[in-house]
């Protein structure tokens, strides 16, 4: 089992930046992947952007060129800087840490972009 403890989010205008951060109380280099989901009010939660253990990195189409996801092993935290940021990049960001096909979650932070 991993805690996992999302920071950065916040209020941002249209255009701005910001970049969240995903403490894990353990060596994320023990999971196979780990994630940053998204959830607006009324919808799914959907994958925003993934990086494997290798490094390896996949995003939603509706990020890509605008989202990095990084890692940092020896301080347990992923990182998604988040630039370009639209009104529909408002939602609840989650961290997730997939071990083996099991998933851990982090509580969440609030991203609020107003246009």
């Amino acid at each position: 089992q991993v805690q996992l403890v999302e920071s950065g989010g916040g209020l941002v205008q249209a255009g701005g930046s910001l970049r969240l951060s995903c403490a894990a109380s353990r060596s994320i280099f023990l999971f196979n992947a780990m994630g940053w989901y998204r959830q607006a009010p009324g919808n799914q939660r959907e994958l925003v952007a993934r990086i494997t253990s290798g490094g390896s990195t996949n995003y939603a189409d509706s990020v890509k060129d605008r989202f990095t996801i990084s890692r940092d092993n020896a301080k347990n935290t992923v990182y998604l800087q988040m630039n370009s940021l639209k009104a529909e990049d408002t939602a609840v960001y989650y961290c997730n840490a997939d071990l083996r096909g099991v998933g851990s979650w982090g509580q969440g932070t609030q991203v609020t972009v107003s246009s």
